[in-house]
């Protein structure tokens, strides 16, 4: 079973929990940075993941599930961006993003002000536009 669900938790006040006041900043900064891209309203995914859309995977084994299809999370030191798979991203666009890490499917940004906000905005409608994967 997926751990990571959409949940009804309030978003503004999963932000307002945030402890790091410049993380709290780019947090609502992002939040209306992936509404605007996505033309979602932010939902809470498990316990600390802000997500814009969904959709719906099914593995060959059977199992399934849905999935929020781009999202971030304030960690400790670092903002996690989900779905803005940096290995399919379009590479004009990540050579215009400034200062960031990549994980398996995701970006880490120490803060917003690291990166170009117009090239962010840019890679979350990259992503959005491809198909999703295929499981």
């Amino acid at each position: 079973m997926n751990k990571t669900v959409e949940t009804g938790a309030d978003v503004t006040a999963f932000i307002n929990s945030v402890a790091d006041e410049g993380q709290r900043a780019d947090a609502v900064s992002l939040c209306d940075l992936m509404a605007r891209a996505s033309a979602e309203p932010p939902k809470m995914w498990g316990s600390s993941i802000i997500g814009f859309g969904s959709y719906h995977y099914r593995y060959e084994s059977g199992r399934e599930g849905d999935s929020l299809q781009i999202g971030f999370s304030p960690r400790k030191g670092q903002t996690v961006l989900y779905g803005v798979d940096a290995a399919n991203a379009d590479a004009g666009i990540l050579a215009r993003l400034g200062k960031y890490k990549t994980g398996k499917a995701c970006l880490y940004v120490k803060r917003l002000s690291d990166v170009d906000i117009g090239a962010l905005e840019d890679l979350c409608r990259d992503a959005l536009s491809r198909e999703v994967p295929k499981c």
